[in-house]
């Protein structure tokens, strides 16, 4: 069946006759489709979403077919379905955030890496005389300068800082 002489409003009602919607529909995507994809790249200047809100435009058509609507307008139906397809495509955008997987596999990673280092260097401290774990912890975790340590400890920086070393 040849339907490129077939006017839109033919068209459409051949779209509600199952014996030829879908060579109804082909017709119509032959028709449209090159102005449509146009009309998504001018919304979106990146080819890849324009191209899935093209296609995604002719899906929504199609799974439209069954409704009561009237077809008086096909092209201008097109279009409406791809700005709101768009429109769609915009406000999920501003709600959602790109998320790296690798990123966050190496942050839990990192985590999980960093918490079996804290445990190992807390074990090690068990193993260490006082006078080394003291200066250690309030080297390392308390980020206590050499004087204070010196001081609190009663011992010169010097030997603080040999203790720390050793």
């Amino acid at each position: 069946m040849n339907l490129e002489r077939y006017t839109d409003k033919e068209l459409a009602e051949c779209l509600k006759n199952e014996n030829c919607k879908d060579e109804a529909f082909r017709e119509i995507y032959r028709r449209y489709s090159s102005m449509i994809i146009a009309y998504c790249r001018c919304l979106i200047y990146r080819r890849d979403i324009a191209e899935d809100i093209f296609q995604e435009t002719f899906i929504k058509f199609y799974q439209s077919i069954d409704t009561k609507f009237e077809y008086s307008n096909i092209p201008g139906y097109l279009t409406t379905i791809a700005k709101n397809l768009f429109f769609n495509y915009q406000r999920l955008k501003k709600n959602t955030v790109e998320i790296d997987e690798n990123k966050i596999t190496q942050d839990i990673n990192l985590q999980y890496d960093n918490k079996e280092l804290l445990e190992l260097i807390i074990t090690s401290l068990d193993l260490i005389d006082d006078d080394y774990r003291e200066i250690f912890i309030l080297r390392e975790f308390e980020g206590r300068s050499y004087s204070y340590i010196s001081e609190k400890l009663k011992i010169s920086v010097g030997n603080a800082k040999v203790r720390l070393l050793r």
